[in-house]
Formats: C-alpha cells, sequence, structure tokens
C-alpha cells in the first residue's frame, strides 16, 4: 500500500496512470485520510450520459468526498484542454481546498504543470484541406525546426502542425516557444504516476467489463440510444459504439466484449507509453504493490 505519511496534506495531489489501473480509488483513499477534493481529469468523464461505461465515481465512493467535474457536460459538449485548464482553475486557489487531481488524460496533466500553448483553434476549411493532402506533402511545408522535434510517422502530429503553420501564419514550434507558465508547476504538488504490470492490468480490464454490465451499462445504452450521434464528443467513450451495435443486433454480446476489451487495453497502452515519455519527474508507482484499489 501507499504509505500516506510521505504525502503532504497541504499540496495539491496529481495522480495518472492508465484506465482500470485503480486511480480513482487512491484519490479516494487519499482524500478520506487527509481531506481535500477529488477533481476529474478524464476527457471523457467529463460528459453525461456515460457515467458507468467511462467509469465515473459510484454514488457511494461520491458521498465520501467531494468530487468535482465529473459528467458536468451535456454529451455532445465541445471541450478541449484550455476548457479543462479554465474549469480546474477554481481548485487551485490558495484558500480552496486541497484538490486531488485525478485522471488518464495525458495531455491535461501536461498543460497544467508545463503550460499549454494558446494556439487558436483550426478552421473547418483547413482541417478539410490537410485530410486530403498526402503525409509526405504535409511534411514538405513544415518549417525545418518542426520538422525536427516531432515525429514523421505520426500523422496526427504532422498534420496538427501543418494546420497550426496554415492557420495563423506562424509554426507550431513559435506557439509553443511562448507557452505561459504552468497553473501547478510539478515542484509544487505530488505527482503520483501508476505504472501497472501489463499482466495484472490486462486480467482487471477483461472483468471490469463484466463489471460494467452487472452495473447497468445495457440500459446506460437504452437511455443514450434515442440520441445516440457517433460524431459527439461522448461517443468516444470506449464500449459506446459497441453497446449501441449490440442493442440494435448488429453485434453480439460476446463479440461486444471482445471488441471493448480489446479496445481499452490498446488505450492503457497509450496511457503508459504517454507516462513513460512525458512523466519522467513523477514519482512512479509500480502495480499492484499500491493494492486492488477500484
Amino acid at each position: 500500500m501507499i504509505d500516506l505519511s510521505k504525502i503532504n496534506p497541504d499540496r495539491p495531489v496529481l495522480i495518472y496512470g492508465p484506465t482500470a489501473s485503480g486511480k480513482s480509488g487512491l484519490a479516494l483513499q487519499i482524500a478520506k485520510a487527509q481531506g481535500g477534493v477529488i477533481v476529474n481529469a478524464d476527457a471523457l468523464q467529463v460528459y453525461q450520459g456515460w457515467p458507468i461505461l467511462t467509469a465515473q465515481p459510484p454514488a457511494e465512493d461520491l458521498a465520501k468526498a467531494p468530487h468535482h467535474l465529473y459528467g458536468h457536460l451535456p454529451y455532445d459538449a465541445p471541450y478541449s484542454v484550455g476548457d479543462w485548464l479554465r474549469d480546474v482553475s477554481p481548485f487551485l486557489d490558495s484558500n480552496a481546498p486541497r484538490p486531488i487531481i485525478v485522471g488518464g488524460t495525458g495531455l491535461y496533466f501536461t498543460a497544467l504543470t508545463e503550460g499549454l500553448a494558446d494556439i487558436p483553434a483550426t478552421p473547418p476549411a483547413v482541417r478539410t484541406r490537410a485530410d486530403a493532402i498526402a503525409l509526405t506533402d504535409l511534411i514538405a511545408d513544415l518549417d525545418a525546426e518542426t520538422s525536427a522535434a516531432i515525429d514523421l510517422n505520426n500523422r496526427v502530429r504532422v498534420q496538427r502542425a501543418w494546420e497550426v503553420q496554415e492557420a495563423t501564419g506562424r509554426s507550431i514550434r513559435q506557439w509553443q516557444a511562448d507557452t505561459p507558465p504552468p497553473l501547478l508547476p510539478l515542484d509544487d504538488c505530488t505527482a503520483l504516476a501508476l505504472m501497472p504490470d501489463v499482466d495484472w492490468l490486462s486480467t482487471r480490464i477483461a472483468q471490469r467489463f463484466d463489471v460494467m454490465m452487472d452495473m447497468g451499462a445495457k440500459a446506460e445504452a437504452k437511455n443514450m440510444a434515442p440520441i445516440w450521434d457517433p460524431t459527439a464528443p461522448s461517443s468516444k467513450a470506449i464500449g459506446a459504439a459497441e453497446m449501441i451495435q449490440m442493442l440494435n443486433g448488429e453485434i453480439t454480446a460476446d463479440s461486444a466484449k471482445e471488441a471493448v476489451i480489446i479496445a481499452t487495453r490498446q488505450y492503457a497502452k497509450r496511457q503508459r507509453t504517454w507516462l513513460r515519455s512525458r512523466m519522467k519527474r513523477w514519482h512512479q508507482i509500480a502495480l499492484p504493490d499500491v493494492g486492488d484499489t477500484k
């Protein structure tokens, strides 16, 4: 178990980890032992509509400690990293209760602790043009500094850099150089990163699907079906599309389970990669050493 005596009760706590790693349970453990409010840092748990599939804290946990920024947005509301930073900012006030910020969206934590470049949103017309351009041509249009700094095999990153350059007339590296100071530097908080054993986590992921079904994931999908929009931000929740397909008789329950487990494991792998590459200064905690928290 984590030795809570080593966690300063007067400093904000950050908890990052892959899905199903037990970070929400750890946050609640700290809040019950030391006080404080739990603040969500997961890009899909901010939405209404899929509380079970997105593993939002259940009612019994919500009753044990204050929780914020969970399910506070309509299912189809746009929401950005900048929006989250504005929403989390009041909890960082020196007169506010100590925040315990927990979630699996690495970009939220990076923006919080390193700052976020204030890059204007890409106009839809520019994105449409970029979608139709070959990767090699996108790369050819980038400035040398940007090309040297990003993974040129990653189309998403290359296209993002191209779109910024095309829409603003400045390279993404120039925008990043003007990044304002972070809201919460790492030196001012306790930053915990959960690094689970792969096999241990895979077992938990497989078990969690059955738990979600027992909690009412199918009923949740039935409630969402009349307003189902695959383009809505909340529809990115792992399992949402599969649950709707299952309700419509397009796939079997076993097929839905298999697809959700595979997608969840792939997502957890990306989260572990983010941890290793972007959170080297965080205190990394091997799992299952912290215990089987939920």
